[in-house]
């Protein structure tokens, strides 16, 4: 059974115990109901194994053709970095490093931190020795890095590319493509099984290494739900050396002036070409929305479906959802409170989706490139498109869902939250 800890939300910013909680149970936040500890609290060992299972596969992933496509005797293969070459030496850098820094880089930047982590807690378990204070930053380094982290959004990226290719050539998954897959799978397993308050609990830093002043009033580390007295605000948290602070500095303005950013950029995203395909010196210059089409005519309405809901739905989504939360901040109102809460963790988490049309991308510029036969080339729509995924995730980074809930209390209640 897990001690009772003291913890503060970082979503409503309500102090709260955490209660003692059975194996198999979920404790939530009393007010807008976010998870504080998951069913699978108190497991290092699984999570361990998966994750060294992940990175494993992650080393032939790299160095063997993801696919081979060929057409009219001509063959070409693919390996996970290809899109990053193909998308360089068409001009476009800034994609070219997009796809080199959340796709190849931090799979296995993200998978050995998480190993190292996990790997000084289950031998610090078995040997009884303290925890080392560098782990709570590298942790803290873990949770800020998973949402840049697309290994399973460039396979289903590629997946698309896959079902695009098939119908203009013979394509065939080779090894490095099936240990990515695997890879992909033992990772996501390996966070399923993962609960972040287990290894914060583990890290908790001695009473020496807490700060003192008066513990009536009150701060919370966002990262690590730490509580400790509001002296040591602009501080390092003591658990994992996040700057503490009541609320994030500018993050109303901050919000906005990415906001108007990604509705500026939106624009052209989907009215430029993402795509120019070249067959037989016929160009066929393809939107985001004809992308759409294309899966339809070719009977893959799944892939449609996922295709249109992560780049046209979800982009609007994250666009409106966090107007919305700014106008009911302004507005002082309480309408709907928890649901923009939920809202909130909704588009923090499904955002990076979006990326799959800038990965399918990257596997088609990469090997269909068969000269006067076939030719794909990426288009300034893409960029754009590209930089609204990124000015959103930056933009639900920069929000403070608190600040909603700030809005909506009465002023003798702000004493009991963070």
């Amino acid at each position: 059974m897990r001690p009772a800890e003291q913890v503060a939300c970082p979503d409503c910013g309500l102090i709260q115990r955490l209660p003692e909680a059975l194996g198999g149970e979920i404790t939530e936040c009393v007010q807008c109901r976010r998870v504080l500890a998951g069913r699978t609290a108190g497991r290092v060992d699984l999570p361990l194994a998966l994750a060294c299972g992940s990175f494993l596969l992650l080393l032939p992933a790299t160095a063997a053709p993801l696919m081979s496509v060929s057409t009219f005797g001509a063959v070409r293969e693919s390996w996970l970095s290809s899109g990053v070459d193909a998308l360089g030496q068409q001009g476009f850098g800034q994609l070219a490093l997009l796809v080199a820094i959340c796709a190849v880089a931090l799979p296995f930047l993200y998978t050995g931190a998480l190993i190292w982590v996990l790997g000084n807690l289950h031998f610090a378990r078995e040997s009884g020795t303290p925890r080392g204070r560098a782990l709570g930053r590298i942790y803290r380094w873990v949770r800020l890095l998973r949402p840049w982290m697309m290994i399973e959004v460039f396979l289903i990226g590629a997946f698309v590319a896959y079902t695009r290719i098939d119908v203009v050539a013979s394509v065939q998954v080779g090894t490095g493509g099936w240990c990515l897959i695997a890879s992909t799978f033992a990772l996501l397993l390996a966070l399923t099984q993962l609960d972040d308050r287990t290894v914060w609990a583990a890290l908790h830093p001695h009473e020496d290494e807490l700060p003192t002043g008066n513990r009536a009033r009150r701060l919370a580390c966002t990262t690590c739900d730490l509580i400790v007295p509001d002296t040591a605000e602009s501080e390092p948290c003591p658990r994992c050396q996040a700057p503490l602070y009541r609320r994030k500095p500018d993050a109303f303005r901050r919000t906005v002036a990415l906001l108007i950013a990604g509705y500026l950029l939106y624009i052209p995203a989907n009215l430029l070409p993402v795509l120019t395909i070249v067959r037989f010196g016929s160009e066929e210059h393809n939107t985001i929305l004809s992308g759409v089409f294309e899966l339809i005519r070719n009977d893959l309405w799944p892939l449609a479906v996922i295709v249109f809901v992560a780049s046209i739905v979800l982009p609007l989504m994250k666009l409106f959802g966090l107007t919305w939360m700014l106008i009911s901040i302004q507005l002082g109102s309480a309408t709907l409170l928890r649901t923009r809460t939920r809202l909130f963790r909704m588009i923090d988490v499904i955002g990076r989706w979006s990326n799959i049309d800038v990965f399918m991308a990257a596997v088609l510029v990469a090997v269909l490139q068969f000269g006067a036969l076939t030719t794909v080339r990426v288009g300034q729509g893409l960029v754009a498109f590209a930089a609204v995924v990124v000015i959103t995730m930056f933009a639900t980074v920069a929000f403070d869902a608190r600040l909603m809930w700030d809005a909506a209390r009465r002023p003798e209640e702000l004493e009991y939250a963070s």
